[in-house]
């Protein structure tokens, strides 16, 4: 799966380097996110946004493939405030785009066990639903 990967680790890449024109070009339009604040989809821009104002920075430690076109990673999240690493994991789509694959869902939970229960779900409902792919 070397573009989903590819895709991941750039943005792994943009979101550490805190670089606002990166995170949105490793983001589809929109980018469906969750976390401790909410969900929904949001644009490249508010992306970049909320990776600036939030100051995060993950590291990855560990790559769990569910489909072609979706991951479950675990991470190490730092921030500004909170330098001490918390564990969480997210659970990321990628989508194909004319400039090359991109990171379409960002889905973080706070254990890695709860990310893979919601990347099954997700692949599931795909699974099933046969006017759309989205695993």
């Amino acid at each position: 799966m070397p573009a989903i990967e590819a895709a991941i680790g750039e943005w792994h890449t943009a979101v550490n380097s805190g670089d606002r024109a990166r995170c949105a070009r490793a983001v589809g339009d929109p980018v469906v996110v969750l976390g401790p604040k909410g969900a929904g989809p949001i644009t490249p821009a508010e992306f970049a946004d909320w990776v600036d104002r939030s100051g995060i920075r993950m590291v990855p430690r560990s790559w769990h493939p569910i489909s072609e076109r979706l991951m479950v990673v675990e991470q190490d999240a730092t921030w500004p405030q909170s330098p001490t690493p918390t564990r969480v994991a997210t659970v990321f789509r990628v989508s194909g785009a004319a400039r090359g694959s991109v990171v379409t869902a960002a889905l973080r939970q706070p254990s890695l066990r709860s990310a893979l229960e919601l990347a099954f779900i997700c692949r599931e409902m795909a699974a099933t639903d046969h006017t759309d792919s989205l695993a």
